[in-house]
């Protein structure tokens, strides 16, 4: 059976923040694309001394496509920590028009009677 494109939810993305200094955002439209991100774009642009002995691992991970691997190995390597969220809702204008947003302000907790002993 042919691999068919994974359907896409509106509003939908992935994003890791690499907790560095100073800390760096990676934004993509789901998983995969952002382990593909991080690989190029964080892990391959590491110099090879930084990596030290995880360098063979580092490598080998990012040949063999285990964008995961590569990621884990090269936080080991570097210290740096890497929070990935790979399916957070993105929110619109359509989904917190000035209307809407204003009638769920006023019935949230916020607006309740406080409870009383």
């Amino acid at each position: 059976m042919p691999d068919l494109p994974r359907p896409r939810l509106p509003g939908r993305a992935a994003f890791a923040v690499v907790r560095s200094d100073p800390p760096q955002v990676f934004l993509a439209e789901d998983d995969e694309v952002l382990g593909r991100v991080l690989a190029i774009k964080l892990v391959a642009q590491t110099p090879p001394e930084q990596l030290g002995s995880h360098l063979a691992e580092v490598r080998d991970a990012l040949l063999d496509e285990r964008w995961a691997d590569a990621v884990l190995a090269w936080m080991s390597a570097t210290g740096d920590v890497v929070d990935a969220y790979p399916d957070d809702t993105i929110w619109t204008e359509e989904q917190l028009d000035a209307d809407a947003t204003a009638l769920e302000i006023r019935l949230s907790p916020a607006f309740r009677e406080a409870a009383t002993e």
